[in-house]
């Protein structure tokens, strides 16, 4: 039997249970109307190209090694794996960070403290202490770095989730060990431009959101991770959405829908593009980030309307 990572002992309360029962159903009827809604492994077929595509959950969690084994024969017979981003521009990329301090931090100018006020920054610096990271440190984050912090439970945090490889990673390592060419699926720095390019109040209020949100931290892990782990990808991205909305004040709907457009739309089109391009051919496995397949925009759908026949596959865990 494989051992549990560490993060596997973090345990949690589920938050979309918690809802009451018509925003519960409501969650599920938005989440049921959404193209390729529920699934994690999915198959693209063209003419003699075929695409398979695993959504990933970028943490190590309770079945990342299962799933990992699962994957092993598709990454074998793969001609060619598409990452979000290849082991040699994950490798490359950290280099430019570790030399570059401004991509990921506020190197002049107003820091945190001073953006956010006195209470807010405290609350902050809190709950990033709990995730390992010091007040030092933390002040200097740019504002959708510290957010994207929050994402990370507590307990994972502490647990190791930021150091341990994920799904993404390992399915790269053992492609390269088999001698197959990995690529990325765009460019590495694009998602650094992209995250640069949200308004500063925009990134602030994503933080205070957060902070005002009365939930345990690590139950909004867990809720992720198991609601994951069942495959029920679109269902998240809905209860993503109902948070925003609900404590995002009037500016919520519109900043919603541009890190929808951002972060999800706008990669899906170029992904795609590039899937169904000449550059594509023979047997292709596709490992990014589960929230990328469902929806009208979501790769799946707009590789059926660029003439792939899609299908799920069955996925053990």
């Amino acid at each position: 039997m494989l051992p549990l990572p560490a993060a596997a002992r973090c345990k949690g309360s589920d938050l979309i249970d918690a809802l009451s029962d018509g925003q519960r159903a409501a969650l599920e009827q938005a989440a049921e109307a959404t193209p390729y809604a529920e699934g994690l492994l999915w198959r693209a077929t063209r003419g003699d190209t075929r695409i398979t595509l695993f959504g990933t959950y970028h943490f190590e969690h309770a079945q990342t090694q299962t799933h990992l084994a699962a994957l092993e024969p598709m990454i074998k017979a793969a001609d060619l794996v598409y990452l979000e981003m290849s082991k040699a521009d994950e490798k490359r990329l950290g280099r430019q960070m570790a030399s570059d301090p401004s991509l990921m931090f506020i190197t002049e100018g107003p820091t945190l403290p001073d953006l956010l006020g006195d209470e807010d920054w405290q609350t902050l610096s809190d709950e990033l202490s709990r995730r390992g990271f010091p007040s030092f440190l933390a002040a200097k984050f740019k504002p959708i770095w510290a957010s994207m912090m929050l994402g990370i439970g507590p307990c994972e945090a502490r647990s190791g989730a930021l150091e341990a490889a994920g799904i993404d990673s390992l399915i790269g390592e053992h492609a390269m060990q088999l001698g197959h060419e990995t690529r990325s699926l765009e460019d590495a720095a694009t998602v650094l431009t992209l995250l640069d390019g949200f308004p500063l109040e925009d990134q602030l209020d994503a933080i205070r959101l957060f902070l005002h949100w009365n939930v345990d931290p690590d139950d909004v892990a867990y809720t992720l991770r198991e609601r994951y782990l069942a495959q029920q990808i679109a269902l998240i991205w809905e209860y993503s959405r109902l948070v925003s909305l609900e404590g995002g004040g009037p500016e919520a709907e519109a900043s919603f829908a541009l890190s929808e457009q951002v972060l999800l739309t706008d990669r899906n089109l170029a992904w795609a593009d590039l899937l169904a391009s000449n550059a594509v051919q023979g047997d292709v496995l596709v490992a990014a980030g589960a929230a990328h397949l469902p929806g009208d925009f979501g790769v799946l759908n707009l590789l059926a309307q660029r003439g792939f026949v899609i299908s799920r596959l069955p996925f053990q865990q």
